[in-house]
């Protein structure tokens, strides 16, 4: 009779020699043209084709309000500005001293007055109303300072960049921080090149860099390094464990219900930053030959739980502050759940049938997969995981002992403290705390909390050198210029510089600072507002309204992947400063799940490939998310915002600008 190990061995063998063969192109890529063509075809016949035949006249409630938005704007360029006055009420930065604009309006008068750099053209920008936003980083129009030269050649190094990040492995293995800062550094220079041959404009680097993103990135890494090393058995090993399971399917679903949940509660770049490494140690512990669903399931739900709030993702909390009307939390929560729930039942059906074979070893098809997950039936290979995994546990508790097994079955004191400090985190930043601030400090005092737990209640290395039959070395003598011999330290100082502080992915820090450079010039040229204006045609001033909202979130998407959410929504709020809190809703929502549609369309898909290849697993590219990312991306999309239309209780008109008085 064979043992559960001998089982496992068996099963082990079997994935060995079982080879299987590569999907076929219809099958890698027809889920991907087919949703394609099928929102080309949706809008072409909802907009009646090209020619745009079937887009409705303007109604007399827009006119009204791009009546009023001329009149409102026009008012708050006639008001008179005071630097000093403004700053002392903290509606600005200090840079407003040295002649940067961040007033609610400025103009080429009221610059030359003031003595600042004067604008070409007047732009309508906004102050901070909350401390959780993004600095006071706004879209500031420059595009008529470029030449045709400088505008293109700018956008073609940008687009050659951005191949290059998509598609690292196709050339040299430099990596991807390292052609994002190579390329952010390039357009610094190319930039700089086109300012003094007057090409284009100065470019300010200083402003495209947003730091509170770093700021929170390096914050999260220092806590959950901490969080990780602290103790064996701890808090971190603990939320490994509860995403472990031996099915399979049931492990993709754990994994995904955590990262929705958690994403809507302490935004999605923190979560990917936390369990990117968990994922793939789980795999590595069932000897998984592909981690892609796993990985897929963390970085997918991740954006779409994200949505559900205004504070999952950096983009929802830049609406908040950008938009002209007040949105609450509650406000925003309510108007999101059924996108959001929609979205994630499409997107965990559209996992469990695409990644059937990964996900549900031996079964024969979808429908066996249902009685598998609804009937509780198991197929024999999952019956020879399950007992493998259990085999295992038993054998690691006998090796352990009892005494440690039941060490680790408790809390001890420092994982005690580890929760005390991660539940302070949650609360301080649910209070409306930085979340920057809070996650650096609480990194901070974990690194404390280790060092004092190293110093005084570890054990101190055994440096004790052995011969080849295990007798103790005398330590080695070592002797100065002179001769002298050298006494040794009674103790070794090993510092948190020299240990857990060089863990720390500074190489991220610079994926990200190279990519606000490219962004940034991009941004300036003027490229994506031509594209917006260009594609939406007549849409452009109805962007929300049935039939054009479903092009409009098209739009958003595919500018979202080029030109990065964050920017888009800059741009949007420049171009219709008075857009309505259930206009900021389909925003919010179609930009946040354009971050699946590729690799380079969310933080969170860059976080997770890259801390998954630090770890040695390089299965995460942008040519293997590709193929599930764009119909799960446009089926959400499309489903949520068709939701967001029908069922909304934000209002359609803008109560500060005056619109909803005259739609009483």
């Amino acid at each position: 009779m064979s043992s559960p190990l001998d089982v496992e061995a068996a099963a082990t063998d079997e994935a060995v020699v079982v080879t299987s063969k590569p999907p076929s192109f219809g099958r890698k890529w027809g889920p991907a043209l087919i949703a394609i063509f099928a929102v080309l075809g949706l809008n072409a016949i909802l907009l009646g084709g090209p020619s745009g035949s079937a887009i409705p006249a303007l109604s007399a409630r827009q006119l009204s309000t791009l009546q009023l938005a001329e009149e409102r704007t026009a008012a708050v360029e006639s008001m008179e500005y005071d630097v000093l006055e403004d700053v002392k009420r903290g509606k600005d930065s200090y840079k407003t001293l040295h002649g940067m604009r961040r007033s609610l309006s400025s103009s080429p008068s009221d610059a030359d007055a003031d003595g600042s750099t004067s604008t070409s053209t007047s732009v309508m920008e906004y102050t901070r109303r909350r401390h959780r936003v993004l600095g006071d980083y706004t879209h500031v129009d420059v595009s008529d300072q470029f030449t045709a030269f400088g505008k293109w050649s700018v956008t073609v190094i940008y687009f050659a960049y951005w191949v290059f990040l998509m598609f690292p492995n196709w050339f040299l293995p430099i990596g991807r921080p390292g052609i994002a800062l190579g390329g952010g550094l390039t357009m610094v220079v190319w930039r700089y090149i086109l300012f003094v041959t007057a090409q284009g404009p100065v470019f300010d680097a200083e402003r495209v860099i947003i730091m509170e993103p770093l700021f929170l990135l390096f914050g999260l890494m220092l806590t959950t390094i901490y969080l990780e090393k602290m103790e064996r058995g701890g808090l971190f090993d603990r939320l490994r464990d509860s995403l472990d399971d031996p099915i399979s399917w049931k492990r993709s679903a754990k994994i995904m219900a955590m990262s929705t949940i958690g994403s809507a509660a302490v935004m999605n770049d923190s979560v990917v930053l936390i369990f990117s490494g968990v994922v793939v140690d789980l795999c590595v512990r069932h000897k998984v030959s592909n981690s892609l669903p796993y990985l897929l399931s963390l970085a997918t739900t991740a954006n779409i739980g994200s949505a559900l709030t205004m504070t999952g993702n950096p983009q929802n909390i830049l609406i908040v502050s950008l938009a002209y009307d007040d949105i609450g939390w509650a406000e925003f929560a309510s108007n999101m759940i059924l996108p959001v729930l929609a979205a994630t039942i499409i997107n965990s059906i559209m996992m469990f049938v695409y990644y059937g074979s990964e996900l549900f070893p031996g079964s024969s098809g979808i429908m066996e997969n249902i009685g598998i997950m609804f009937a509780g039936k198991k197929t024999p290979e999952m019956l020879a995981k399950e007992n493998a995994f259990y085999a295992r546990q038993a054998a690691a508790k006998e090796a352990a002992g009892e005494e440690e097994a039941t060490t680790h079955g408790g809390w001890t004191l420092w994982s005690k403290l580890q929760v005390v400090v991660v539940l302070v985190f949650l609360v301080f930043f649910a209070l409306g705390f930085d979340v920057c601030v809070v996650s650096i400090c609480a990194g901070a005092i974990l690194m404390v909390m280790a060092a004092y737990k190293r110093q005084h209640y570890d054990p101190r290395p055994d440096n004790t050198e052995y011969d080849a039959e295990g007798n103790p070395l005398p330590m080695k003598k070592t002797y100065d210029m002179d001769g002298n011999e050298i006494e040794p330290e009674e103790e070794e100082l090993v510092t948190e510089s020299e240990t857990t502080l060089t863990e720390v992915d500074y190489g991220l820090l610079m994926l990200f600072i190279g990519q606000f450079l490219l962004i940034g010039s991009f941004d300036d040229t003027g490229i994506p507002q031509a594209f917006f204006s260009l594609t939406m045609g007549g849409c452009a001033e109805q962007m929300t309204s049935v039939p054009c909202v479903y092009w409009f979130v098209m739009i958003v998407t595919i500018l979202s992947n080029v030109a990065s959410n964050v920017p888009v929504v800059q741009m949007l709020a420049a171009t219709f400063p008075y857009a309505s809190p259930y206009d900021w809703m389909q925003v919010s929502f179609s930009a946040t799940i354009a971050g699946n549609l590729t690799m380079l369309g969310s933080a969170a898909n860059m976080i997770v490939a890259f801390q998954a290849a630090k770890v040695g697993d390089r299965t995460f590219t942008s040519e293997r998310h590709a193929p599930f990312g764009i119909p799960s991306c446009l089926a959400c999309l499309y489903a949520g915002t068709f939701l967001l239309t029908v069922v909304h209780f934000s209002p359609e008109c803008s109560e500060r600008l005056g619109e909803c008085d005259n739609n009483a």
